[in-house]
């Protein structure tokens, strides 16, 4: 097993990355129309999950990081709800939206299982 010595060796932390460049496809996809409406919702929430897992470890502080990780797992749920409604209008394919809610479904797993174990 590798040592963790920056928060890019976390595994949350990179499939956060892999989400995010997923999304950006994704939104090419969306209406131009939804410019500043849902495709600007979907690429923030996406790249705050990420965002937050490093922000939180540059916090060096057990509590404060746990606090961020769950930011990231708020903005995890926030994008879900975002793609949920973009299918809904039909705005992106079942492929697509299958493909982004499985790496959803993983991270968010894997972040429960995370904050669980530093939460002791």
């Amino acid at each position: 097993m590798s040592s963790v010595t920056t928060y890019k060796d976390l595994l949350i932390w990179q499939k956060g990355i892999e989400i995010v460049k997923e999304v950006y496809l994704l939104c090419k996809e969306l209406p131009k129309e939804e410019l500043y409406g849902l495709t600007s919702q979907i690429k923030r929430s996406s790249v705050s999950i990420p965002s937050n897992i490093a922000e939180g470890w540059g916090r060096n502080y057990t509590k404060s990081y746990i606090q961020f990780l769950k930011y990231s797992r708020g903005s995890l749920l926030e994008l879900e709800t975002q793609i949920i409604i973009a299918k809904e209008l039909d705005f992106i394919s079942t492929v697509m939206f299958d493909k982004i809610q499985n790496l959803i479904t993983e991270e968010s797993k894997m972040l429960n299982a995370f904050i669980r174990s530093i939460d002791k």
